[in-house]
């Protein structure tokens, strides 16, 4: 039998739908209206960069423009309804996946144990048992506040004093949680002190996490094939995600389809049979131009998002007719359902103004007046939301090839 075909348009306005970007940005942005927008996109990454907004205040700013930075320490901090562990990167989840994530603490502790054994020799243990008892009797600390002697010799990202690592490894061996950030510096205290007691203390064998895991994923993105299942909280192995497509087949919980490419190409996902039933009522997706972060969800995949979207998104891309190369920190930019350029941007804060270096449109995306004026409305919106009194355009910043 052959396999339903959904067209490129109609992926895009699924996988949107599902990543929050479908309708315009309103609506309450604190407290359980906030934690809602986390516990349907499944994790917000966390990232250091700050030339504009840190990537998790942009990522939710874009779904819920009421947004402010304060309402998601709240969260952490205060309410204590998420909490910061690793998917594919640092990432802030709903408190109540903490559970499920003890296969990963199982798995990292093994994994890191034998790592860092092998770089720190056998005062690696002794190293995390002293930083274990001097977080349990003097309380929640950061790395520098524990600092001691470096390495002479560097060994790279590794490069870290010992306890750092056995921060790190204890952090993600679940025993430590980070209770805050001040500044972006992680604060450590005891996992105990920190979870709710209704999460710390309740656990799933590995064979619900995986299930729990992958129609998870299912349902955050819409469609999938098995590596994008697997990679998708990365928590499961690959094989066990296969696995559980298989079984989800045999029993009917998911069913396969051809998705059209933006090159004209076709890929075979799966998702539910409700799902695709569904597919006609999907409403359009709103016409506003959005800037996003580098770290969006929908662009997470960059491979999935130039196989949807025709957009080829990679650090050093070099572009001749802009004699330049950009990437990772140049923030994509997107009307309706398409992926219509990139833009060069930056805070800076010590004179208030939000300064605009360039705007490369995609290939054939025309800039007319209108769209410039929905670029400069959002550009206006950005500055509100980063505390810029002003724009600044460099000259020549509409780089139209």
């Amino acid at each position: 039998m052959a396999r339903p075909l959904i067209d490129n348009a109609t992926a895009r306005r699924l996988f949107l739908s599902r990543h929050g970007l479908a309708t315009a940005p309103n609506g309450a942005a604190r407290g359980d209206a906030l934690a809602g927008v986390i516990q349907d996109l499944g994790f917000v990454q966390v990232d250091s960069v700050n030339t504009v907004a840190r990537a998790h205040d942009m990522i939710l700013w874009s779904r819920r423009q009421a947004y402010k930075p304060a309402s998601l320490r709240w969260l952490n901090d205060r309410k204590r309804a998420v909490f910061e562990h690793w998917t594919h990167d640092a990432s802030v989840l709903p408190v109540a996946f903490f559970p499920h994530w003890r296969l990963k603490f199982a798995r990292d502790a093994a994994r890191l144990r034998e790592r860092w054994k092998n770089w720190h020799g056998s005062a690696f243990h002794a190293e995390i048992d002293r930083v274990l008892a001097h977080i349990s009797d003097h309380g929640p600390v950061g790395s520098g506040d524990l600092a001691d002697k470096r390495p002479e010799k560097s060994t790279g990202w590794w490069d870290w004093h010992p306890s750092k690592t056995a921060l790190e490894y204890l952090w993600r061996s679940g025993e430590l949680s980070v209770s805050r950030r001040e500044g972006f510096r992680k604060i450590y205290d005891l996992s105990e002190r920190v979870i709710p007691p209704e999460a710390l203390n309740a656990g799933h064998p590995a064979e619900e996490t995986i299930d729990w895991a992958c129609a998870g994923a299912l349902d955050r993105l819409g469609f999938a094939t098995s590596g994008e299942l697997a990679a998708f909280w990365d928590l499961v192995q690959p094989d066990e995600a296969k696995k559980w497509v298989a079984e989800a087949l045999e029993s009917g919980r998911v069913i396969q389809a051809d998705i059209a490419l933006a090159s004209g190409g076709l890929r075979c996902v799966i998702l539910r049979p409700e799902v695709m039933d569904g597919l006609t009522d999907l409403p359009a997706v709103a016409p506003r131009l959005r800037i996003l972060s580098p770290f969006d969800p929908v662009l997470r995949d960059r491979n999935r998002a130039e196989r949807l979207f025709g957009f080829h998104y990679r650090i050093e891309i070099f572009v001749p007719e802009a004699k330049r190369r950009y990437g990772y920190y140049v923030f994509p930019v997107m009307e309706g359902d398409r992926m219509i350029g990139r833009i060069d941007m930056k805070c800076d804060r010590n004179a208030g103004g939000l300064d605009v270096s360039a705007f490369w449109p995609e290939r054939g995306v025309k800039t007319g007046r209108g769209r410039i004026r929905r670029l400069e409305a959002e550009l206006e919106r950005v500055a509100r939301f980063t505390g810029c009194a002003d724009i600044r355009f460099a000259p020549g910043w509409l780089r139209v090839s």
